[in-house]
């Protein structure tokens, strides 16, 4: 039985889905306007890890994973006009900067990825609804939903009513009816990407967006709705209103997950503070993918995770162990307790603790596999990518000198290698070599 922190319910709960062979789950993607950095990386790659939990424990193809791909937005408009293109120049490049990365960090793609410039007709459909059901109105070329329409408004934050309004930053503007409702359509500006509807020619406000996508591809209730801490208020209170109102109460989903942030020091990491490190530098440093994978997974998933280059070192150190142990067999079957810890709200932390006992190698290998680690091949883990002829010619030349009994010659050439990351290892089959 997988258990599951429900954020609606504030307990953790068995998680019971609707239709154990068709599981439903989405979760809310990158606005693509820039270069995803390692705290939004963070959710990709948990629920990356829970969708291997859930098809483990319910069969391949039970799962439909949807994350989606929010491209339109004022940050993309104001990144197009700065650079004198259209959006979509934008979003397309920052979309595969952002696949590139995420696949790099083993994220397997979503079973889809609706985008929103391609949803505007749900999201208009969806509108109409809630005025139709007097629970949104339009207001100078404006749609707003009535917050007071709505008395189970709040739910998931269990903020107080002064406390939301302050939270969503929201517009004080002479058209709304109260300064807590929120957009829903806004009118676009000649020159600037819109669309025709019943209210004037605009664009969609960012809720609605994910509201009328799950309704399209998913269906009124899913079973898992995910994503970062920072989307409870008012991104995800705002769905939660939007979809129970337009389908007459049903509940948007049965549980509610979401991940904590990470952190440089006190503060989260966000583009918008500066503090930022993005997963292509730390690439091109030199850091794995699949560290940064680990580093990732070493905390809770709902605990803050400090961002650290010891944190980045003590992954890699773990990593390099496991993969000294688990060698170059082939996956074997998954260890009880691997999947006892991750079925127990995602515990990854004791889940890595556990591949650490496990002394099998076929057993370690499939087990690291539900965590998304140990993909690769002993030797190429340890030798990288690359031509590794010159190293080889100089772990010769080595030999060579050893055996003509010229250590210092052979010392020479240990250090030099040690001096360029390699590490010589010598035993009774010869040297073998491996990237520090």
């Amino acid at each position: 039985m997988i258990r599951l922190h429900d954020t609606l319910a504030r307990a953790k709960r068995d998680f019971v889905p609707a239709d154990p062979k068709a599981i439903t789950m989405y979760v809310c993607g990158p606005t693509v306007y820039g270069r995803a950095h390692i705290g939004n990386a963070r959710p990709a790659v948990v629920f990356d890890t829970l969708r291997r939990l859930i098809e483990h424990h319910y069969g391949e193809g039970s799962l439909t994973y949807a994350r989606n791909v929010t491209d339109v937005d004022d940050k993309i408009i104001a990144a197009a006009e700065a650079e004198g293109v259209e959006p979509s120049v934008i979003t397309k490049r920052f979309e595969q900067f952002y696949l590139d990365d995420m696949a790099a960090l083993g994220v397997a793609a979503p079973t889809i990825a609706p985008h929103a410039t391609a949803e505007i007709g749900p999201m208009v459909a969806m509108i109409a609804t809630l005025m139709d059901k007097g629970h949104a109105y339009a207001a100078e070329g404006h749609v707003l939903f009535s917050v007071a329409s709505d008395p189970d408004y709040g739910q998931l934050s269990r903020r107080d009513r002064e406390a939301m309004i302050a939270g969503a930053r929201v517009e004080v503007a002479p058209y709304k009816r109260d300064p807590a409702d929120f957009v829903l359509w806004k009118p676009s500006a000649d020159g600037v990407i819109g669309w025709d509807s019943p209210w004037g020619r605009g664009r969609p406000g960012w809720h609605i967006e994910c509201s009328a996508m799950i309704r399209a591809h998913l269906g009124e209730t899913i079973d898992i709705h995910g994503g970062g801490l920072d989307l409870i208020f008012p991104h995800h209170e705002n769905e939660i209103a939007q979809s129970r109102c337009a389908h007459d109460g049903a509940p948007l989903a049965r549980y509610w997950v979401h991940n904590g942030f990470v952190d440089m020091g006190a503060e989260k990491m966000s583009k918008s503070l500066g503090n930022v490190v993005t997963v292509d530098r730390l690439l091109a440093a030199g850091h794995r993918g699949e560290v940064l994978r680990f580093a990732l997974l070493s905390g809770h998933y709902r605990s803050p995770l400090p961002w650290t280059e010891s944190l980045i070192a003590q992954s890699k150190a773990t990593l390099d162990g496991l993969y000294r142990k688990a060698g170059d067999g082939a996956p074997g079957e998954i260890d009880p307790g691997v999947v006892e810890a991750m079925a127990d709200d995602l515990n990854t932390p004791l889940a890595i603790a556990r591949l650490g006992a496990i002394e099998d190698s076929t057993t370690l290998k499939a087990s690291a596999g539900l965590l998304g680690l140990l993909t690769m091949s002993s030797d190429d883990w340890f030798r990288g990518d690359g031509d590794s002829s010159a190293i080889d010619v100089q772990i010769a030349a080595r030999t060579a000198a050893k055996t003509a009994r010229n250590f210092a010659e052979s010392d020479r050439i240990r250090d030099a290698l040690k001096a360029d990351g390699i590490l010589l290892e010598d035993g009774p089959g010869g040297t073998t070599w491996r990237r520090a």
